[in-house]
């Protein structure tokens, strides 16, 4: 277990390895250089495959860049109230918008702005890569997801693109081995929690045993 996003952070992980002559055939992490670069070092064999719910996040990040950036360009103050208070419909899957108010809501922000309305579709187009029959069909969706982010010519989309195809080869490794941080990400949330309900650990070394115990026990706060 290792603190922080550093490369170092891997240190231990990666010695425990060594000493039980362990043989990584698959591994997933998400798009944080360190950790590819320590991936690369240590198990340069293994296939390596980008965290799919990280590629997506990003993808989220860059949506709400532009929704930003759009309403404050926006001077007409009709369409500004349109715009304002779109991030939760914008970043929710569409086909997970049931109300009909709301549908109605997303659907004029998309269409009175064009940028804001290529962002929102090719957010919702960018899961189908893991969507395919195998990866030879991901690529050409991938390489076609790719070319309407660049024709867009949003600057955001367009560095979106660039990322996809600086990452593909991990990205397409899903189709090698459909593997995530999923179970990762679940520990840290229930370390965030432990946190929380413990307001700060100041002894270091019990907080490390609380968290080796995770998986035994469940997370009650102290209370009398």
């Amino acid at each position: 277990m290792g603190q922080g996003k550093a490369a170092d952070a891997l240190a231990g992980f990666w010695k425990r390895v060594r000493r039980k002559k362990l043989d990584i055939k698959y591994i997933a992490t998400d798009l944080s250089a360190a950790f590819i670069s320590s991936v690369l070092e240590n198990c340069p064999n293994a296939v390596h495959v980008f965290d799919h719910f990280h590629v997506v996040k990003l993808m989220n990040e860059k949506l709400d860049e532009i929704r930003r950036a759009q309403y404050n360009m926006e001077k007409d103050i009709n369409k500004r109230k349109v715009l304002k208070g779109t991030r939760y419909l914008l970043l929710r899957n569409g086909a997970d918008i049931f109300d009909k108010e709301y549908k109605t809501r997303l659907d004029n922000a998309l269409d009175m702005n064009k940028p804001l309305s290529q962002a929102y579709y090719l957010k919702e187009q960018l899961r189908e890569i893991w969507m395919q029959p195998n990866k030879q069909v991901a690529e050409k969706v991938m390489l076609d997801w790719v070319k309407q982010a660049q024709e867009s010519k949003v600057p955001q989309l367009m560095k979106m693109a660039v990322t996809i195809m600086a990452y593909r080869t991990g990205i397409l490794a899903w189709y090698d081995c459909p593997i995530s941080t999923g179970k990762v990400e679940g520990i840290n949330n229930k370390i965030k929690v432990m946190k929380r309900v413990a307001y700060g650990f100041r002894d270091e070394r019990y907080f490390l045993l609380r968290l080796y115990a995770l998986h035994d026990c469940r997370i009650t706060p102290n209370v009398g």
